[in-house]
């Protein structure tokens, strides 16, 4: 349980630590995320809020979406997300969650849509070896081979690693350090990379506490 914030892959760029080593960090800038609703044990059985982010027309937003926002009093986003939180991270409806709940030095997750690549064959995908390039082979050099058996099962088990759609999934990055947190342009500077294209919208999980794991 730990609360998140939405925000947008800026793109990478590299800071300096105190000692003169470079460090590559992903940029995300999280504009005040709005909550939404907020969801309790006796209420839903759970302890959540429902974060938005962004801006978007009222008359943009699905009737069903656009009636819940308006009862909470809530400026119609983009994006609406749902974060299982403790009971010390709870807020008000309409309050807002901005990038001071990150520390440097804090544990996150970052999740988001990795660059789609198209179709792609074994080799690329999974990183299958190729055949051999002489001894009679001249149509299948990167060819994927055996799939399976001839009778039992007779079938290609689910789940083989095979050509087809690569990129373009939902990727979780865990893990990763938070290095600077810049509350004046909220942004977060994160170390390492994280899936997405410049502009994505990327979803920042804070690791739960010590004292929280352990309930």
């Amino acid at each position: 349980m730990a609360l998140g914030l939405i925000g947008k892959k800026v793109g990478m760029t590299r800071v300096f630590s105190e000692d003169g080593r470079s460090v590559a960090v992903t940029v995300v800038h999280a504009p005040a995320n709005r909550v939404a609703q907020v969801k309790t044990v006796d209420n839903d059985g759970y302890r959540a809020m429902q974060l938005i982010a962004g801006r978007r027309k009222p008359s943009r937003v699905a009737k069903p979406l656009a009636g819940h926002l308006k009862k909470a009093g809530v400026e119609a986003g983009d994006v609406i997300r749902e974060f299982r939180v403790g009971e010390d991270d709870m807020k008000q409806v309409g309050d807002t969650v901005g990038v001071d709940i990150f520390e440097a030095g804090h544990k996150v997750s970052v999740t988001g849509v990795s660059q789609g690549k198209g179709f792609a064959g074994a080799i690329k995908r999974h990183g299958f070896r190729s055949q051999d390039a002489s001894h009679g082979n001249s149509l299948a050099h990167r060819a994927l081979g055996s799939v399976g058996q001839c009778q039992m099962p007779g079938r290609v088990f689910k789940g083989k690693k095979m050509p087809g759609q690569m990129g373009a999934a939902r990727v979780t990055t865990r893990n990763l350090e938070v290095v600077r947190v810049d509350s004046e342009k909220e942004l977060l500077l994160i170390k390492g990379a994280v899936a997405g294209s410049r502009g994505n919208t990327v979803v920042v999980h804070r690791h739960a506490r010590a004292e929280e794991a352990g309930r």
